[in-house]
């Protein structure tokens, strides 16, 4: 019987070893590739290389958006110890309903996020209850340390860093340029084990043409004017006018980007370059080049606009003053509008509509921002009756506050249409230039004697007699143009009564000039005139401004002629 067992146990011993070496053959020979990386896809991971997006800055070096680290708090469900009382705890300092917390754990993982980029204050309370299951992983969050400052040129982005306007998503792919992929190995609990590997890196940066110090000054002004005339909504641009070069730009309403999410379409929008208007007669520059460039007038030629209207297509066309025989220079400084249709109707609907289009209007400014709109101007083939006599003064036209701008600098930089930009370099994460838009990019649309010429009678708009006085500077002259337009009634289609757009736009000093600038201002309560609304507004803030950029006074220089370039 002993016998008998021992050979039914070595029979089974000898059985079972072969059963373990077969299993042994088929893992390491014939299964050997398939369970090898069965083995590797469970101890190591490929992980993005997370790029953390680049500063950006003023083009003084002056940090605008940047980030900051934030421990964000995450759950593992097998762990985690979440009874009433340790819930209670949790929701009260992350300022949330307990049922919220419960509803975030889920039904199977190891993992979960309970609350993102937490203030470090809050982190160490939480650590302090000492609940088991809970971790911190560190996130970038991205910060706007000026506030409100910038917000419609910056743009924000979400909790998970994704661009969502401005800047931040038109220059997306250079902020957060990819860091590729690595392998990292992990433990039994699939956490990423240390290996001295890098997981993250630094994207591009960007230098804006913004200067943080005259963003201040335009939204000061802006601001206190819209309070002022308790406004629907206003916008202000200040732009090199030889360069393309956007120093500042302001919108009423605004927001605080580091609270994007909870901003309206409204406060996010950038008006700017998203809203149109009729321009009313800051227009007028148009029929006034255009007038030189034919040579059908000159800066004395005479026009009798003594009986107060005109008619155009059975309509009748007055001016808000009753004036006698007027000079081509009196028309514009006086922003006659009988005067101004008389000019329109010796040009002739093809020229008008040339000239527009010369100068930008109906076309996009390709200002690197997203949400550009072109506005419009009816070809002449589709203009009617009515419209020799409404185009010349600036109705039935739509521009965007950035046209009527970049109009205005081709006056000022001796003839050409620059392209506006916020962008000037795009620098590395080692602060190496990899793209630059300093070059200005411009093309001459108009010639040097036109411009001279209506450079001087722009400047004479704010002199005494002309309508945008108000907008004069102490001690340097200032070329521009009022504008008052009545708003579509978007339910009658037909002009307001009540409803107007406020405007003035101008360059300083007028004969040397180093900066254009335009406000508008949106249904201003109690008054309407762009010369009393609008050019107060641009003469404090170019007062302001040129003390700033330290340029001197012109108190006792004679008016020299215009220099193209510096």
């Amino acid at each position: 019987m002993t016998k008998k067992r021992a050979v039914i146990l070595n029979t089974a011993i000898i059985f079972s070893f072969i059963l373990v070496s077969l299993r042994l053959v088929d893992l390491m020979i014939f299964n050997h590739n398939r369970l090898a990386e069965r083995a590797k896809q469970q101890h190591s991971k490929v992980e993005d290389v997370q790029a953390r997006r680049g500063v950006i800055f003023d083009r003084n070096g002056r940090e605008l958006a940047l980030n900051l680290d934030l421990e964000s708090l995450y759950g593992d469900p097998e762990m985690l110890e979440l009874n009433e009382g340790n819930i209670k705890k949790l929701a009260l300092l992350i300022n949330k309903e307990p049922k919220i917390i419960r509803t975030k754990v889920p039904e199977s993982g190891r993992f979960f996020w309970i609350e993102r980029k937490l203030e470090p204050e809050t982190a160490e309370k939480i650590k302090g209850l000492g609940i088991e299951g809970l971790g911190f992983l560190t996130e970038a969050k991205r910060v706007y340390p000026k506030g409100v400052l910038a917000s419609h040129v910056l743009g924000f982005v979400g909790i998970d860093n994704q661009a969502l306007e401005g800047i931040e998503l038109k220059f997306d792919k250079d902020l957060k340029t990819s860091g590729g992929k690595v392998v990292v190995g992990r433990d039994a609990s699939g956490r990423i084990l240390s290996s001295g590997v890098e997981t993250e890196t630094n994207g591009n940066s960007l230098v804006l043409t913004i200067d943080e110090g005259l963003q201040g000054i335009l939204e000061n002004e802006l601001e206190k004017a819209t309070i002022q005339w308790r406004a629907a909504s206003a916008t202000a641009i200040m732009m090199d006018p030889l360069t393309g070069e956007i120093l500042a730009i302001a919108n009423r309403p605004t927001y605080d980007p580091n609270r994007g999410g909870a901003a309206s379409d409204s406060e996010k929008r950038n008006r700017s370059i998203t809203d149109c208007y009729e321009p009313g007669s800051t227009f007028k520059i148009i029929i006034g080049v255009a007038a030189l460039e034919e040579k059908i007038a000159k800066a004395g030629t005479l026009f009798d606009v003594s009986k107060g209207s005109i008619n155009a297509g059975g309509k009748n066309i007055g001016d808000v003053h009753k004036y006698g025989v007027l000079t081509f220079r009196e028309v514009i400084q006086k922003s006659s509008n009988v005067g101004s249709i008389m000019i329109g109707m010796k040009l002739g609907k093809e020229r008008i509509y040339k000239y527009a289009k010369l100068m930008g209007i109906g076309e996009k400014t390709g200002i690197d921002l997203p949400g550009e709109v072109s506005g419009w101007i009816y070809p002449p083939e589709r203009w009617s009756g009515t419209s020799i006599g409404a185009i010349p003064i600036g109705q039935e036209v739509a521009v965007t506050p950035l046209q009527i701008l970049r109009a205005y600098a081709a006056i000022a930089n001796g003839g050409y249409l620059v392209k506006p930009h916020v962008v000037s370099e795009v620098l590395s994460p080692l602060g190496e230039v990899i793209a630059s838009f300093r070059n200005p990019d411009r093309h001459r649309v108009l010639s040097s004697k036109t411009v001279e010429t209506f450079r001087d009678i722009l400047a004479t708009v704010t002199e005494e007699g002309g309508t945008g006085k108000s907008a004069s500077v102490d001690g340097n002259p200032v070329a521009g143009k009022t504008g008052t337009a009545q708003m579509i009634n978007p339910v009658t289609k037909r002009y307001s009564k009540e409803k107007y757009v406020s405007s003035f736009v101008g360059f300083v000093p007028a004969d040397n000039p180093r900066l254009a600038m335009i406000v508008v201002v949106y249904e201003p309560k109690g008054q309407i005139y762009g010369g009393i609304v609008a050019a107060p507004v641009f003469r404090a803030i170019a007062n302001q401004a040129l003390s700033y950029m330290e340029i001197p006074r012109d108190d006792n220089a004679q008016r020299a002629h215009f220099v193209v370039a510096r």
